[in-house]
């Protein structure tokens, strides 16, 4: 199989990082992408600024690919996700070349000649990768590793509080979004009402921006609906926060409330959604109602999709539908301040020999996932691919704490007096402008 190439699902940040690492390892790339251009996913949330600064968010071993042609890697600020592509992502993927193939839409992945149940020679025979194209042609090609770097972008979650779609959920779904408003394309919003479901980085960015609009356009009203009641972690880390620009981003939210620019509703656990008039009222389980929207912004994280890979022998936790050992890390219910160590080759390993999940998807449901956690994974699992296992046990990143209440301690129930989980509640961040995430977006 060493003539084959090794397959990488995604050119997003990780997908690319892992192509170069593997030209730098003498192993050939074949980069998937189901999008028409580079980063298909982020380019749908360009407007959303990261809270990652540069430095944070290109990869070593793409630096080293790219420098040779002239490219210089900005050094300071915090991008917007279409700044991230026009000058990153864009550049690397135009770097590899045809290694990348656009309107490539992974439909399955299995061993040649073995479904799921065979196991006698499995791990010596290729992988069979199937693709179909946005005309839905066919066809399939063979790989000697695969990397799935696909992220969880294309599977928000809903709005339903037992997720699943609550009732009437799909049949309102021209009146609900998954994305982070635009402040420079207001008319979906201006002047009318919205409610935001949700309580992480991409609804803090989502509050910001329509509240942006608010200012501009009188009558807009803006209703913010989370499932659990006011603690200390409610708006994020503050100055607790290694990554300043992340806790500033909470504390503009924790202001938009505070002036009554936004209307905070709390224990508010959607069970339907109905469709009146043109306009969305959400249902709580407890009976309340909201007042009727004309947009429903539903931020309530993402899922991996777990379907093409169905012939695959996979070990993931039954919780967050990570690999099991990455599991133990990140899983909310336990981290309670979002302490998340740095993951290796050995932690994104499956029973299924040279395959690996990557980046987001490698943190299936839980929120923490950052664009250097994914560097550092590439990094080692092109070095496992490579035979350098001492390269590929080494951690070579530190990742910054949060500084932000997690999933642990009573569900219903605000933090304890005094802090609860997380110590003293964080102190008010300093001014500046909010940014968001580099994880797409919740995410860097």
């Amino acid at each position: 199989m060493n003539n084959l190439p090794v397959v990488v699902i995604g050119a997003g940040p990780q997908g690319l990082a892992a192509a170069a690492h593997l030209l730098e390892r003498g192993l050939e790339p074949l980069v998937l992408e189901s999008g028409d251009g580079p980063a298909a996913a982020v380019a749908e949330w360009g407007h959303v600024r990261l809270f990652s600064a540069w430095p944070e968010l290109i990869d070593a071993a793409a630096r080293r690919l790219l420098e040779p042609s002239g490219w210089s890697a900005p050094s300071a600020g915090y991008p917007t996700g279409a700044q991230w592509v026009e000058e990153y992502l864009a550049p690397l993927a135009a770097a590899l070349g045809d290694r990348v193939r656009y309107d490539a839409r992974v439909s399955g992945v299995s061993r040649k000649g073995r479904d799921r149940l065979v196991d006698a020679d499995r791990a010596a025979q290729p992988f069979t990768v199937h693709l179909t194209d946005a005309a839905g042609n066919e066809s399939r090609l063979e790989a000697r590793a695969v990397i799935d770097a696909s992220g969880t972008w294309r599977r928000p979650n809903p709005a339903g509080a037992d997720g699943l779609p609550a009732l009437g959920e799909r049949a309102a779904a021209d009146l609900l979004t998954s994305q982070v408003p635009d402040r420079a394309r207001p008319e979906r919003y201006a002047g009318r009402h919205t409610v935001v479901v949700g309580s992480g980085d991409s609804a803090f960015n989502a509050i910001h921006e329509l509240t942006q609009i608010a200012e501009t356009h009188p009558g807009t009203r803006i209703t913010w609906a989370i499932r659990r009641a006011v603690g200390a972690g409610t708006f994020g880390g503050g100055a607790a926060d290694q990554l300043p620009e992340r806790g500033a981003l909470g504390q503009r939210a924790r202001q938009a409330v505070d002036s009554g620019a936004v209307e905070l509703v709390t224990g508010f656990r959607t069970a339907e959604i109905r469709t009146e008039d043109g306009q969305a009222v959400l249902v709580g389980e407890d009976g309340r109602t909201l007042p009727a929207a004309d947009t429903v912004v539903v931020l309530t994280g993402f899922r991996p999709d777990l379907s093409f890979l169905s012939e695959m022998r996979l070990d993931l936790d039954p919780t967050l539908e990570a690999p099991r050992r990455v599991a133990a890390e990140i899983d909310p219910n336990i981290h309670s301040c979002g302490s998340v160590q740095a993951t290796g080759a050995a932690d994104l390993a499956q029973p299924e020999p040279d395959l690996y999940l990557v980046g987001m998807k490698s943190y299936g449901r839980a929120p923490t996932f950052l664009a250097l956690t994914g560097y550092e994974q590439v990094r080692s699992v092109v070095a496992a691919l490579a035979g350098d296992h001492k390269a590929a046990a080494r951690v070579e990143l530190v990742l910054p704490d949060t500084g932000v209440c997690g999933g642990a301690g009573v569900f219903d129930a605000p933090e304890a007096a005094g802090g609860g989980c997380c110590g003293t509640a964080p102190a008010e961040a300093a001014a500046g402008e909010i940014l968001t995430i580099g994880r797409a977006p919740a995410h860097s």
